[in-house]
């Protein structure tokens, strides 16, 4: 069994207080229509995205960098909370069929706060090693810049 100390040497964590409602954050996340607007930093785009969201549904996202390359990322929902919470792994790419590499799982809450929502994405490596990867693909950057998109559409919504 993993300890504590163990995870958080495996998690990059990126929270904000976003002006809009735990359901139209979880329809962004939700809907891939919507995905589609904020879901890469630009000028990175997001050209595709299908979700089948429910536990074992799968999920798949299509990000296209700025010199047109296709980066395709294949998931599986492993716990969903309407508007509280989402969970979901590229440990799997589809009814429970492994992936040749998994990276991370990701954990996300929606929590009201005064009038919006606490917004957290847990990222959750399956090393330490991997964790670093992403942070130095810039995690951080890239995260926080899609969050900024993100809480731009829902707080039209």
């Amino acid at each position: 069994m993993t300890d504590t100390a163990d995870a958080a040497d495996r998690d990059l964590v990126l929270t904000r207080l976003i002006a809009a409602s735990p359901a139209a954050l979880y329809r962004c996340w939700t809907e891939p229509e919507l995905m589609k607007q904020w879901f890469t930093p630009a000028p990175w785009t997001t050209v595709h995205a299908e979700t089948d969201v429910r536990p074992g549904g799968a999920s798949l996202v299509v990000m296209k960098g700025p010199d047109g390359t296709e980066f395709p990322n294949r998931g599986v929902y492993l716990e969903v909370v309407p508007n509280e919470r989402l969970v979901f792994t590229d440990a799997y790419v589809a009814a429970w069929e492994p992936s040749q590499k998994p990276f991370m799982t990701v954990i996300l809450t929606f929590e009201t706060e005064g009038d919006g929502t606490r917004y957290t994405a847990r990222a959750r490596h399956w090393s330490a090693a991997d964790r670093e990867a992403h942070e130095g693909m810039g995690f951080h950057e890239g995260w926080g810049k899609a969050a900024d998109q993100l809480a731009a559409l829902a707080a039209g919504l």
